[in-house]
């Protein structure tokens, strides 16, 4: 399904959910699907490591203290409860009693609680330093990847749907899942040592304080996959309220939503994408949360069993006061171990699960780069199109057929035809962007593929009709068409010049140094016109640029501006290959060659003087255009 249908799908039908969106998995493909995505752990882990190792190790040491220190916390608790107990005795006995031993326990479990609050304190910083870093980290991953991806990536909807779910989620989950694992070791220490003192009461109690969170981690992590698989269903949806609130509130659509009146109608598209997710949501939470308090219920009456048995054994006299207070202490800091530790194996399979999205969208394949070629084998030879076909992903039609097409070097080419009639892309292959499904095409001889593709897009200079408008300085918007000078004023004056972009530059009020576009402070917007001059100049900052190619950059401008423009561009491009596309033909019959395009198929070519000559579809559209300046 092409991105446009999928939009216009979500747009028409926002209540519309898949049915399977939340069903049950067969207990088997659950336990399979929870065993298996626990293979991101690992990655995870190293993941974190390279960010920081300081941090990891330190991580790793406060996790031991913090696990360690309640266990001691409590068995120094029963000795101070014991030694009051003595002290008493001995009080009521002969009026003297020494509280040294006293004041000894409780200064010790003073200083265990004050090393317990510091390791957690340590642990929380590390935590969020951490999670700095690593956000960073994992965002420049998403970005470095998206550099190395092909243009059909990015016009394919399930690929931003891909896309969408990485950055949402995946840039916060490899420190969550860390910290979690690091969560899991430190109440597991704690657990060993509940459990090594809890077993001098009786192994039953161990027993009892595991087994008791089993049912709610089970359900939990029920849970956790339909949360999941939620997610993953609302993509495309989630990305058109994104996109909703783009065009609610950006200044380059706020015009037309404001004369057409589009505003309380994208804004209910809005509302009503919301309150279907929103639903699927509640449902989900409901049952999560219902079946999470019938199950920990069952804990709850675990606890409170082994209070009275506790409470039992010392009214016979088998436990101290002080041994009941730490096995009580022991059995609630316990449970809730286990129920920390059984939380964080849910909310690892979690993290497991949405990081599988983040290395899904890391590990998109992409083709080698294998072209090498510095230098074509014919320099004097051009550019030859030869029985060129192509047809964009998931599209019935070819958008090109058959197409053979010589430019020698030096001359200029103009392409005509409608819209859609594949002109652009054509330009598209020409730039490597896409690459023909049959035929080749050669650049001075050497086929396109075999070209390193750094010294191919230096020799092109291009600018399309929907070029950027880099909310940058004027210097930087120009810069940006050669990115080794791109903060070279003198190139920036230069490749102006060249645009005929200098003289309105000039009048800005700090020239090179302007902020252009609204989203920053003291930004000044440009004309349509001015735009386009400064996308010229763009294209000119590429000096080693031999091909030089425009795609209708001059539609905003009059008739008379475009003529001077493109008759400024014919002095410039002397001895390199000039390529425009336009639908003025007083510039189109500029070109030493003129194709006519329709249907993905060249139908005519020659000069200006030929294809009138021709009397065919180029002279029908020509006198048609004629006309209106009569």
């Amino acid at each position: 399904m092409s991105e446009a249908s999928r939009a216009v799908r979500a747009f028409r039908y926002p209540h519309h959910v898949p049915p399977h969106a939340t069903s049950p998995e067969p207990p088997k493909e659950l336990a399979r699907s929870f065993l298996g995505v626990f293979r991101y752990s690992g990655r995870a882990l190293e993941l974190v490591w390279s960010t920081s190792h300081a941090l990891t190790v330190a991580l790793a040491a406060l996790t031991l203290v913090a696990g360690l220190l309640p266990a001691g916390i409590a068995w120094v608790g029963a000795h101070i409860v014991d030694a009051v107990v003595t002290a008493s005795r001995l009080w009521a006995a002969d009026g003297h009693a020494p509280l040294r031993p006293v004041f000894e326990w409780v200064a010790l479990e003073g200083l265990l609680v004050a090393a317990l609050a510091g390791a957690q304190r340590g642990l929380s910083l590390c935590q969020s330093l951490l999670r700095a870093q690593l956000g960073q980290r994992v965002n420049v991953m998403i970005l470095e990847k998206a550099l190395t991806l092909e243009l059909a990536h990015f016009e394919d909807s399930e690929f931003y749907d891909k896309l969408t779910r990485a950055r949402r989620e995946a840039s916060s989950r490899p420190l969550s899942l860390v910290t979690r694992t690091f969560g899991l070791g430190q109440n597991a220490i704690s657990l060993l040592s509940y459990g090594s003192l809890l077993f001098q009461f009786s192994p039953w109690a161990v027993a009892v304080l595991l087994l008791a969170g089993l049912p709610s981690f089970f359900a939990e992590t029920k849970f956790s996959g339909d949360a999941f698989r939620l997610f993953r269903w609302r993509s495309p949806e989630t990305r058109m309220q994104l996109y909703l609130e783009t065009v609610l509130a950006r200044e380059d659509h706020a015009k037309e939503v404001k004369l057409f009146g589009l505003g309380p109608l994208l804004l209910q598209r809005y509302r009503d994408i919301f309150h279907t997710l929103y639903r699927a949501d509640r449902d989900l939470a409901v049952r999560r949360d219902s079946w999470g308090f019938v199950l920990g219920l069952l804990g709850t009456l675990a606890l409170y069993g082994a209070y009275a048995w506790i409470a039992a054994s010392t009214v016979m006299a088998r436990i101290t006061l002080g041994q009941m207070t730490m096995y009580l202490a022991l059995f609630r800091q316990g449970q809730s171990a286990v129920s920390a530790m059984l939380s964080a194996i849910g909310g690892m399979y979690e993290d497991n699960l949405y990081l599988s999205t983040l290395y899904e969208y890391l590990e998109t394949p992409v083709p080698p780069a294998t072209g090498m070629a510095q230098r074509g084998a014919k320099p004097e030879d051009g550019i030859r199109f030869e029985q060129v076909s192509f047809t964009y992903p998931g599209a019935s039609e070819p958008a090109l057929r058959d197409i053979d097409l010589h430019i020698r070097p030096g001359e200029s080419l103009a392409l005509v035809g409608q819209n859609g009639s594949g002109k652009t892309t054509l330009i598209k292959l020409l730039t490597r962007l896409y690459t023909p499904d049959s035929g080749r095409i050669l650049l001075d001889g050497t086929d396109l593929r075999e070209w390193d593709e750094g010294v191919l897009l230096q020799r092109i200079g291009v600018i399309f009709q929907d070029f950027a408008r880099y909310q940058m300085r004027v210097g930087e918007n120009v810069g940006a068409g050669d990115v080794t000078h791109f903060d070279d004023e003198a190139r920036w004056r230069e490749a102006s010049d060249k645009g005929m972009a200098s003289d309105f530059i000039d009048s800005l009020p700090a020239g090179f140094e302007t902020q252009l576009g609204k989203w920053f402070n003291d930004g000044r917007e440009l004309s349509g016109g001015q735009w386009q001059k400064i996308a010229l100049a763009r294209a000119f900052m590429r000096s080693r640029a031999d091909i030089l190619v425009l795609d209708e950059p001059t539609a905003a401008m009059d008739a008379q501006a475009e003529a001077t423009i493109f008759e400024h561009f014919r002095e410039l491009s002397g001895g390199r290959i000039a390529i425009l596309i336009s639908h003025r033909f007083s510039t189109v019959r500029m070109a030493d060659q003129i194709i006519v395009i329709q249907d993905g198929r060249i139908i005519e070519r020659g000069n200006h003087e030929q294809l009138m000559a021709e009397d065919g579809h180029y002279a029908h559209l020509f006198s048609l255009q004629a006309q209106g300046y009569r």
